[in-house]
């Protein structure tokens, strides 16, 4: 239950305007992400929440669609890229991390015209410049707390304070409102839905990857189960000869 995606500063010049940001998205193929670099299980992700959560189905996200993406550039008056500022994109040590940042750096080159540079800091750097708002594009990772939509979904409200993007909208923030006091579960869920497909739409995030855990299991292990919440009831687990 671990979702990694770009956070966009949308206080940041050039990434103020929606259609750079949804042109952004739409330029990376995240299948070549999870298949030529990472290649550990992940899966490709459109949408912030995880599949698996009871009873909830993720939006349905833009996947790539190089032609849309290049039109929206124009819209937005940075056709081919051109008058666009550099952007900086922002991740902590790691060697996947440099590896993702590298590829989407040229992807968003070859596609967009964009120019992109790469900074790479320690964690607790990074962490203290997401809390302050200084960086313009930043890789990041949410891990579910529970078993629920909300647990991703919250982040994007106005007052939270993981939200670190600078998006706001009142009408996401009506439709959480709404749904954490339905009884209604499937209305409730309708709700959250809709929430998190305007939320997608207006990409103050980008969604990348579903994570996975990579593990060596030994043979003579019992009891041991992936769980969407990699917790292990330990006192199940034991040794055969």
């Amino acid at each position: 239950l671990n979702t990694y995606f770009f956070r966009l500063n949308i206080r940041q010049p050039g990434l103020n305007n929606e259609r750079v940001r949804r042109a952004m998205a739409l330029a990376l193929d995240r299948v070549a992400i999870v298949e030529k670099i990472l290649r550990g299980g992940q899966r490709a992700a459109t949408a912030i929440t995880p599949p698996g959560l009871p009873g909830y189905a993720p939006p349905s996200g833009a996947p790539m669609a190089l032609a849309a993406a290049r039109a929206l550039l124009v819209e937005a008056g940075y056709p081919g890229g051109k008058g666009l500022p550099t952007l900086d994109l922002l991740f902590n040590t790691s060697e996947n991390h440099r590896l993702v940042a590298e590829a989407v750096q040229e992807m968003w080159r070859r596609e967009l015209g964009l120019d992109v540079r790469l900074l790479n800091q320690e964690f607790k750097v990074v962490l203290a410049e997401r809390r302050v708002g200084r960086y313009q594009i930043l890789l990041s990772d949410w891990v579910g707390d529970y078993l629920d939509p909300s647990t991703f979904l919250d982040l994007w409200r106005g007052d939270d304070g993981n939200n670190h993007t600078g998006w706001s909208s009142g009408e996401y923030d009506a439709l959480l409102f709404a749904a954490a006091r339905n009884p209604d579960a499937a209305a409730r869920t309708a709700q959250l839905q809709r929430a998190e497909a305007l939320m997608l739409a207006a990409a103050p995030i980008i969604p990348l990857y579903y994570n996975t855990h990579v593990y060596l299991l030994q043979p003579s292990v019992r009891g041991w189960h992936p769980t969407l919440l990699d917790h292990h009831p330990y006192k199940h687990v034991w040794l055969e000869e």
